[in-house]
């Protein structure tokens, strides 16, 4: 799906994550239900959809934080999917996660400190390095002082809680962060420096983003590429510039007719979506979209279209379009 001038970072094949209920007539909920992509070195690779789409379970099924009900998942040219004991903790080295609420991520009976050497505990590496001196320069690197170090994150404002939680993110030095709605919780003026701190972070240490957020805003301001999900399934991926100018799926175009333009010239007809979404324990058959899809056709309920490119580096999964 990538260009090929360009490093794959991490490549998801067929990535399934299912849950099943407390009883049989719960069913079984199909949270993530076989997505495919590839992430490139040095990107920032969004993720939007609404709520219950799947974001944040494929989000923290890519480093294991859940574990895959089948697929492969390749973390720079490694598959990671299957890795147990030794290998899977090196592995978590190597991709780490932001989440969304700073005030629930943060141990309250520990100091900034203390938070921030966990990591470094975990991984036993006390005794190999100054770990003093690496704490003090993750506090440098998110604009914070040092005295903060001995605050409790009761002691610190919504905006310095994130940013303890990015730089506990940062402290092992990862190749991949998931950025699990890392702003949402935020006011408005705080996630517009979250986000610049982010952006910053990344060119200085030539990160690499998973960035989930359902505010396309965010998305399309720090991303290079997105990708759009609906009840499990990824159903367009495009470079910002490219769904900017032309969205083919019908779900990507009514996201995009809510975001507000200031410009009256930019304005488009909002449209709105009937219908409720279906429940991910028992999709529609066909198209997942076909149940409130305005260009619906036949034989969108009766096939699951296929994630195709249809101009160069742009993906849909659409029969409008095959």
């Amino acid at each position: 799906m990538a260009a090929e001038t360009q490093k794959v970072l991490v490549r998801a094949e067929h990535v399934k994550k299912y849950f099943r209920g407390k009883n049989r007539a719960a069913g079984v909920v199909k949270a993530v239900d076989d997505v495919s992509f590839e992430i490139m070195h040095g990107e920032t690779f969004g993720v939007v959809g609404e709520s219950g789409c799947g974001k944040s379970t494929l989000g923290k099924t890519l480093i294991r934080l859940l574990e895959p009900t089948s697929g492969e998942i390749y973390l720079d040219g490694r598959e990671i999917s299957k890795l147990k004991g030794a290998d899977r903790k090196q592995m978590h080295r190597e991709a780490q996660i932001i989440f969304q609420d700073p005030s629930a991520c943060l141990n309250p009976r520990r100091t900034v400190k203390q938070i921030l050497m966990e990591p470094f505990e975990i991984h036993g590496m006390k005794k190999s390095m100054d770990v003093d001196a690496r704490i003090r320069e993750l506090m440098h690197l998110v604009g914070l002082d040092e005295y903060h170090l001995s605050r409790y994150p009761h002691e610190l404002s919504g905006g310095q809680k994130q940013r303890i939680g990015i730089a506990r993110a940062l402290a092992l030095n990862p190749k991949l962060v998931i950025c699990d709605e890392a702003v949402s919780a935020l006011d408005v003026s705080v996630q517009a420096q979250v986000l610049n701190l982010l952006q910053e972070l990344k060119e200085k240490l030539g990160l690499t983003y998973f960035f989930i957020s359902h505010n396309l805003n965010v998305v399309y301001q720090v991303s290079d590429r997105v990708a759009v999900m609906y009840l499990g399934r990824i159903v367009e991926i495009a470079g910002y510039a490219q769904l900017y100018e032309k969205r083919y799926h019908p779900y990507t175009e009514a996201l995009l007719s809510a975001i507000p333009q200031v410009n009256p010239s930019d304005r488009s007809e909002r449209i709105h979506l009937e219908g409720e979404v279906p429940s991910p324990s028992d999709p529609p058959k066909g198209c997942r979209f076909n149940t409130r899809c305005p260009k619906v056709c036949g034989r969108c309920r009766q096939e699951e279209p296929e994630l195709k490119e249809i101009s160069g580096g742009h993906f849909v999964a659409c029969h409008l379009y095959d």
